[in-house]
């Protein structure tokens, strides 16, 4: 049970409106947040990537971490790379593969030990001033990812 009491309010705000028991009203909220964090990941960088690839790093902060977050998707978590490697996964989204690989390490989505690369083992733990700049698709998505359940899709 959660610890948090605005979201048990929520809760039990929905199992009043829809006669749902705790589990299953915590289960569709979950699920809507989910969907609405899923549908603004794909809202920020559907307009960006053109056949796998980016034209260009976006600026603002929201939007460059979710593309990080689509570059992420294409390494294997838990699995070691070189450099070359990772270089080559990168330049399949855009040239500029020496900023895309300091990102995803700035990020703390890859971490970097003896020149090799790879996944972190969870997720960042974020400041209250980062989760402002990082889209919600992170927290939905990237613990899953980082586990192995999924790629790109659940």
């Amino acid at each position: 049970m959660t610890r948090n009491s605005d979201f048990k309010q929520v809760v039990r705000a929905r199992m009043a409106a829809t006669g749902e028991g705790y589990t299953a009203a915590r289960a569709a909220l979950e699920q809507e947040a989910y969907d609405a964090a899923r549908a603004e990941q794909e809202r920020l960088v559907g307009r960006l990537f053109t056949g796998g690839r980016i034209e260009r790093v976006p600026a603002k902060r929201k939007v460059r971490t979710a593309v990080l977050l689509e570059v992420l998707s294409r390494f294997e978590p838990g699995r070691d790379y070189s450099e070359p490697e990772v270089n080559e996964v990168l330049l399949g989204v855009h040239e500029d593969f020496a900023y895309l690989r300091r990102e995803l390490v700035n990020y703390r989505y890859l971490q970097r030990a003896d020149g090799r690369y790879r996944t972190v083992a969870q997720a960042p733990a974020r400041s209250a001033i980062e989760r402002q700049e990082i889209p919600a698709w992170e927290a939905h998505w990237l613990p899953g990812f980082l586990a192995g359940d999924f790629r790109r899709d659940r």
